[in-house]
């Protein structure tokens, strides 16, 4: 059977009640008496229980990081960083994804006694504004907000430049002597703001060059896949005036392009320049290197985890939004023809 508290306590010869202040870290306990429980409970291998702490404290020293999809390169990245951020504040994460459903989006914000599970979460939703407003006052866990929506001061929100990220990605593409630049990824038929967000800066871009909006120059992606990349890109290449760049809203819509241009026989960036969003690992190693806006992941990591500590500790703080920084890397998909 598992050691228990009096286990310890009895190898110890100690009371109960020290060897709990010692494992919660109570400081008022001298450093002789804290070794001796300590040197009891590895002997013992002695495991708190965890359902009782959480009974005593009322915290289970547990987050939840809710995305999308959790196989989608950013999205695992993000996790990784957001674990280590968590690790270094002694937290544990639990991850979960909603599959781009609503109505799961609504069962995991308005989980009822699931919620008990986590002190907070770090939430990365598909919803409209309207749809959260709704959602959030039926629950009151902590939570943090990533990515969508703008920050109207209800939720902390670690927040993207999607606009400027984009924007940035066409003019690299405009300062390279590309005229006519097509894009992938908008999704003119559902209410997410990143979509939206990166076709207005990819639009301004366009309008700031005297270039225009030429809509035959843009296609839509229902998610952000590869195979998504590639099905666009093929199309826009049998267009008779092809595209000679193409921004993707993502690395992966990307990568599915790099191989459409492929597929075409023709060259990138010779015949089409290609750049992305994301920096995620697959782009530093593809053939060309994919030249891509790097969204600065740890950065977004450690600040969320850092606003729902502070928002378990107190439940009235302020609610702040942070603008993660981005930056543009030139590589190989991007550089001058030869």
């Amino acid at each position: 059977m598992p050691a228990t508290l009096k286990d310890v306590a009895d190898r110890a010869n100690v009371s109960i009640r020290t060897v709990s202040n010692v494992i919660s870290g109570y400081e008022h306990v001298s450093e002789k008496m804290r070794r001796r429980v300590q040197q009891a409970v590895d002997e013992l291998d002695y495991r708190p229980n965890l359902v009782a702490r959480t009974l005593r404290t009322g915290r289970t020293g547990v987050l939840a990081l809710v995305v999308p999809e959790i196989d989608a390169p950013y999205f695992s990245e993000l996790a990784r960083d957001v674990i280590n951020a968590a690790g270094e504040l002694g937290y544990r994460v639990m991850i979960d994804q909603t599959g781009h459903d609503h109505a799961r989006e609504r069962e995991l914000l308005t989980g009822g006694d699931r919620t008990m599970l986590f002190d907070g979460i770090l939430f990365s939703p598909l919803v409209t504004k309207a749809e959260l407003s709704e959602m959030a006052p039926h629950s009151s866990i902590p939570l943090v907000l990533l990515g969508e929506h703008s920050f109207d001061g209800r939720f902390d929100h670690v927040a993207i430049d999607n606009f400027r990220a984009a924007q940035d990605a066409t003019r690299h593409l405009i300062e390279i002597g590309r005229v006519r630049i097509a894009a992938i990824g908008e999704q003119p038929f559902e209410s997410y703001e990143t979509p939206h967000q990166r076709t207005e800066g990819y639009a301004a871009a366009l309008t700031e060059a005297g270039l225009g909006l030429d809509r035959r120059m843009m296609r839509p992606a229902t998610h952000y896949s590869r195979a998504d990349g590639y099905e666009a890109a093929s199309e826009l290449l049998a267009l008779p005036d092809r595209p000679d760049a193409i921004f993707c809203y993502s690395d992966l819509l990307a990568m599915g392009a790099l191989r459409a241009v492929f597929d075409a026989g023709l060259r990138v960036p010779d015949d089409v320049a290609i750049i992305g969003i994301d920096d995620i690992d697959e782009g530093r190693y593809s053939r060309p290197t994919l030249s891509t806006v790097s969204l600065d992941t740890p950065f977004i990591a450690q600040q969320a985890v850092a606003r729902i500590v502070a928002r378990i500790d107190d439940p009235d703080t302020q609610a702040e939004e942070v603008v993660a920084p981005h930056s543009l890397i030139v590589r190989e998909s991007t550089s001058a023809p030869s």
